[in-house]
Parts: C-alpha cells; structure tokens; sequence
C-alpha cells in the first residue's frame, strides 16, 4: 500500500481503436538520408504500388537549379540513357537528369505489433499498420545506359559487315520438350527466376500524391481518429488481464527458440485431436501404414463412435487378416511417382494392391515372385513389403501383425464388404498381369480364419510326397489308356507308329493329374496324342480322312474348343507356320485383349492347344533337328497351315515337305524340286520371291535356317 502511495495514478487516458485506416496505412522510411532533411517539400511527379507484394515506386524532381547540381554530368546521363533523339519513350524528356526513382523493400513482414498513435483532447487513437517499407534511389537507368550502349555497339558491327558475303543458310533442329514432372515442376516453381516472373506479373497501380499541406491530405487524417463514440469499435481492447499483460509483454524471440520444434511431418496427439475425424484416421493410418482396430481406437480416444470411426477408416485403409493397411492412393497420390525409378503413381498403386491381394491370400509373400510379375525393380517392391511385413531369412516376408479374428467375429458386415472390394481388385489384377484363374491360390472363406504358416521348405515336401506317392497310380492309369487306346483304334494290318515321350512330357502329366483345378482331357485319343507321329490323334475312327486334324471326341461343341478354334484359324491365316512356343506367346496376347471371366480364361493346356491346331486343318512338321541344337521342347515343334485355298498351297506345302526331310537344304535343291513339283521353271529372283512370301511367317530360328543353306 505504500508503494501505491508513493506512486499516484496522475492522468488516466482513453485508447481507441481506429479502422478506417487499417488496410492502407503504410509507414515510409528513408534510410539513406538524415532524418532533418526530409522530401515533404520536393515535387513528387508519380506513384505507384503493387498491393500483394507492397512494393512502391516514387519519382521525385531534382532541383536542377541548385548550384549543387552538375549539370554537365545530367546531361551526360541523360544522353546515354535515352541516345541523341528523344521521343516519348525517354527517360527523360528534358535531355536532363530531372528526377530520381525511389524503390521500397519491406522492412518487416510482420507488422501486428506496430500502429500509428495520434494523441488529441486527452484521447489516444491507434490505427494498425499495413505495412512498414524503406525507400531507396533506385539506379535503374543505368542499366538502361547500359543496354543502349550494347545497341549502338551491335548497330555499329551490323554497318561494318554490309558488304561481306550472305551467310550460308544452317539448318535449324526443332526439339520438342518432355512433359514436366513433379519434381522438376517443384523446382522451377522455387527458382528465383520464377519468383520475379511471378512478381512482375502483378499489374502496378497508379496513385496520385498530395502534398502534406493539402486539403485532400488533411481529410485522410480525419480517418486516424476513431470514428465511432459509441465503444463498438473498441471491443478488442477488452481483454483479460493475463491476456492484456502477454500483450505488454510478449515472449522474446530468444525464448521461442528454446522451446523443441517438432519435425514438419510430425504432429502431436493434442495437434491431431482438434482436426476432423476423418483428416485423424488418414493421418494416422498414413503414418502407421498398418493398424488393428483396437489400437486405432485407443489412438483417438474413448469418446469418439466406433462406428463412425469404421465410416471412416474404410476409406483410407482395406482389411488384411483382420487388420487395416493404408490404400496405396493414399501413399502415392495421383502425380506422384517413384523416388528410385520414376515409375508413374498409377503403376506403384497397382503393384502394391498386387502385394495387399497376396496377403489376404497367406501370411507369407517372396519377393521375387511379386517383382517377376509386377515387372518393378527392387527398391520398389521392398518398399511394399516393408510396409506391412517383416523379412523371415529362407522363408520370404511374413505379414507383419497377426490375425485379428476378433474383429473377424465381431464386425461380419464390415468383412462382407472388404470381401467384395477384394473381389474387384482381384479381377483387375488378373487382367492387367494376365494371370490365369487355375493358377491362383483359393481364397479363404471370408477371412474367417487365420492362413496355416507354411514355409517354402515346408511347401516342396508335401509336394515332393505327394508326388511320390501318386507315382505308382499315375504309371498304372497310363498303361491302361495305352492299352485301351491299341484295343480301340488301331485298324488290322494298321501300324502306329509311337515317338518316345520326353521326361519333360512325363512331368507335365503327372502335375496335370496331380492338379485338381486344371481341366483334363480323359478321352482316349488325348492319352495317345504326344505319342503318335505327326500329331495324329488316337481316337479318328476307321474310315475316316486320312489328313491329320480331327479333334478328341467329345470336345469339339464346347463353347471353350470353339472359341480356340477361332483363335488358332485366325491365326494360322496371318501365319502360315509357327512354333508351339511361337503359338503360346500368341495366346497368352490374345488372353491379355480379353475381358475378365471370359471362357478362355477357364484354362487351356498344351494337350488341348495341339489338338485345336491339328483339328483346324494344320500338320506337325517333323523338321529333323540335330542333336546338339540349342532349341527347346516346345520349339522343335512345328505347325503349317496346310491348305489355305490360295496359289501359294502348292509351293508351300512342297517348302515344308522339303523341312520335313532335310535340316540343311541349298537353294538349287529348292529351285530343282519346287519345278519339278509344280511345273515351272522358276528363277533365282522366283525362288527368292518364294521363300520370302511363302514362309515369312516361319519363326526366327527357321528363316535364318532357311536364308543360311538356300545360299
């Protein structure tokens, strides 16, 4: 109390808060000259402003007259800024340096603690500043100077050169650009060249000055006054008084240095709690990648819905063995793309829902596998993984949190429905990896339990097992058909002749057998088919055409044989003869073109392929390969359109013949038997007009064989 006393409050004073001002007022300083000489009574000849950057342009006279001033040096100026003729476009008119530009920088970007005071009849009115910027001479015409220097220089050599020979004329190269990506957009967009591009962008605005003493001037001032009486502008100075001493008083610079600074992609849980739900679950599961619901409930508290949070979560994340992983979109947006290759953001999202499929089918995934049919590279791929497994040394990546079946049991509507995503997803994936139906694991019941650990280790001995022990019944069913096969279709006084079958051969049957999935064909003369010479099936009943071609019984009115039929015909017409393996690379493209759940996705093996052929009208060419040749199983298997209802059967069908026989042919052997056969005496220019024309369609390795011994 006697503090107080000694202290006595002498005048208490009124504060106002004027507005009107409060968007326009701006503070000029000029750094560069001394505070005693001010500009308040110099003409000041334009203005003009940029609002958004707050940059300010003044042209103020120069007293020409001041005994001061050189005038030889203006003159001097203004020559070499605006040449020897003036026009309007000079700098200055009076062949003189007049004036001076005066270009403002901003002294501060924050200006909410600065405001402009003016103090009358007891009462203190304050009036926000706008902005505080600093004035300086601009030298802008000397670079003027400059470029008209370079002019007259370029002028001066353009004279010099008048009677020397034209140029010869160069050739121009037009390039057109790449699209810009993310990144380099990114950088142009920060470069500084961009920044001033932007900054001269925005149009000036041109103001009109009034002296200090003008009427005009004197009006505006009215407008520092608070206009109001009736307190309503002044509600703001109404504060607390801890409110009113942080305004006293604010924290120094030093002190909010001190305090830790968080990383610009972390976000504190109090941070995360004042945003939406919605904006909570993304983040969460961005960050997280992977998530129970439990976890995920705890995270945002227990007053928050879960059902809304269920709402929410199924937009940003899919269930994988009862947990959420985050959607791929959700990690790399729509103009994103790979930091390691550059792949485009669509195709990482593909491969990564390829990876979150393979998951929901078991708790293990080999990377290798992912990446030979994704077609991705490495680093790729093992981002995937490390999202949402764990690498297991000699066993591949298991997933990496355990089934949920909790939720499974708790929530089967929400399950229901990732199900039938899943299902979706599963049939884009099949067409956009051609991946063949027969070929993919059985999907579990509804995630309705946890998928058995089983290693790769464990994988090849049950198979080995199995194999072993469905060896002796595979033996024994294939001698029957044999024998059956003899019994039924061999003629009297007919003699099949049999082709030893390849241990390749013999595998494939046995994993067909073994296959539960795999459709097979029973019939008989399927059973004979890799046996018999040339193809011919077993089952053609006596006294039927004897040209290859017909095939099994039983299979030719089914709506997948006659949708391959169609495809082998097509595609003998194009080309004439083909390779099996040549043949199955086409097939596959063609499956590609198709739409999901197409007939020809049911499976078509080897067996059935061969039949379709041979029934189309097509022979196997037996070209006696050598020994030592480096061609596989499936290419040492040649087909020919036969017939084809042209001119060109004849010296087609003499070309093949000719194979059939002989590996290494020579050209005057060609010429010799295609005469003798048809008729003609053909030229070298003929037979060479033959062997391009009549067997272009033969595969690579038997056009080089061809072109190589018909020299």
């Amino acid at each position: 109390m006697a503090n107080e006393e000694d202290d006595p409050v002498v005048q208490e004073i009124d504060v106002y808060l004027a507005k009107s001002l409060a968007e326009k007022l701006y503070l000029f300083q000029y750094p560069v000259r001394p505070s005693s000489m001010t500009y308040d009574d110099i003409p000041h000849l334009s203005a003009k402003i940029k609002p958004k950057q707050q940059k300010v342009e003044l042209e103020m006279a120069i007293d020409t007259l001041n005994p001061n001033y050189c005038r030889s040096k203006g003159e001097q100026i203004a020559l070499n800024v605006d040449g020897a003729c003036a026009d309007e476009s000079s700098t200055y008119s009076s062949k003189l340096m007049d004036k001076q530009t005066f270009c403002s920088s901003q002294s501060t970007s924050n200006t909410a603690r600065y405001a402009a005071a003016l103090y009358r009849q007891g009462e203190l009115h304050l009036t926000p500043l706008h902005g505080i910027l600093q004035l300086r001479p601009s030298f802008s015409y000397l670079d003027k100077a400059d470029a008209k220097h370079r002019e007259r220089e370029a002028a001066n050599e353009g004279d010099s050169s008048q009677d020397e020979a034209e140029e010869d004329v160069k050739q121009i190269t037009v390039r057109f650009s790449r699209p810009e990506s993310e990144q380099a957009r990114q950088r142009r967009v920060q470069s500084y060249e961009f920044l001033q591009k932007k900054h001269a962008e925005e149009p000036w605005v041109h103001l009109h000055y009034y002296g200090l003493r003008d009427s005009r001037s004197e009006h505006e001032r009215q407008y520092l006054l608070c206009q109001g009486s009736s307190g309503v502008e002044n509600t703001e100075l109404v504060k607390s008084p801890s409110e009113y001493l942080m305004m006293l008083m604010p924290p120094s610079p030093e002190e909010e240095k001190d305090k830790p600074v968080a990383p610009s992609n972390v976000l504190s849980m109090a941070q995360l709690r004042t945003l939406p739900l919605a904006d909570q679950i993304k983040i969460l599961m961005k960050n997280v990648k992977v998530m129970p619901f439990a976890n995920l409930m705890s995270l945002l508290g227990p007053s928050i819905d879960s059902v809304a949070v269920l709402r929410g979560i199924q937009k940003v994340a899919m269930l994988v063995q009862g947990n959420w992983v985050v959607k791929s979109d959700i990690l790399y947006p729509k103009d994103s793309s790979s930091p390691h290759s550059g792949v485009p953001a669509e195709v990482l999202c593909r491969g990564r829902d390829f990876v979150m499929w393979k998951f929901t089918q078991s708790r293990w995934v080999v990377r290798k596998e992912v990446a030979a049919v994704t077609k991705l590279c490495t680093e790729d791929v093992k981002d995937f993984l490390e999202h949402m497994a764990v690498v297991r040394i000699n066993k591949g990546w298991e997933f990496i949190l355990p089934y949920d079946g909790e939720f499974i049991k708790k929530h089967p509507d929400v399950v229901q429905r990732q199900h039938m995503l899943w299902s979706g997803i599963q049939a884009k994936l099949e067409k956009v990896y051609n991946l063949v139906k027969e070929t993919l694991p059985k999907k579990p019941d509804g995630q309705s339990g946890p998928a058995g650990l089983v290693s790769g280790d464990q994988r090849v001995q049950v198979a080995r097992s199995k194999a072993q022990q469905n060896h002796a019944l595979l033996e024994r069913e294939l001698q029957r058909r044999k024998e059956q096969a003899r019994a039924s279709t061999v003629l009297p006084g007919v003699r099949i002749k049999e082709e030893p079958m390849s241990e390749e051969g013999e595998e494939e049957e046995e994993q067909e057998a073994d296959e539960d999935e795999e459709p097979m064909d029973t019939s008989l003369g399927g059973g004979l088919h890799s046996r018999l010479a040339n193809g011919l099936p077993g089952g053609r009943a006596a006294g039927g055409d004897s040209f290859n071609g017909h095939p099994p019984s039983g299979c030719a009115g089914t709506p997948v044989a006659r949708e391959l039929r169609a495809f082998v015909e097509a595609t003998f017409q194009r080309q004439f003869v083909l390779t099996l393996s040549e043949l199955k690379r086409l097939f596959n493209l063609h499956l590609a073109s198709l739409p999901p759940g197409h007939t020809l996705f049911s499976g078509i093996s080897d067996r059935m392929l061969q039949d379709t052929v041979l029934a189309a009208g097509c022979k196997q060419i037996l070209v006696p390969f050598p020994p030592q040749t480096a061609a596989s199983p499936d290419e040492q298997k040649v087909f020919a359109l036969w017939e084809s209802g042209d001119m060109s059967d004849q010296h087609r069908q003499v070309l093949l013949e000719i194979f059939s026989k002989n590996y290494r042919v020579r050209r005057n052997m060609i010429q010799s038997r295609l005469t003798q056969e048809c008729g003609e005496d053909l030229s070298k220019q003929e037979v060479d007009k033959v062997l391009k024309d009549r067997v272009a369609a033969f595969p690579a390795e038997h056009i080089s064989l061809l072109h190589r011994t018909a020299v």
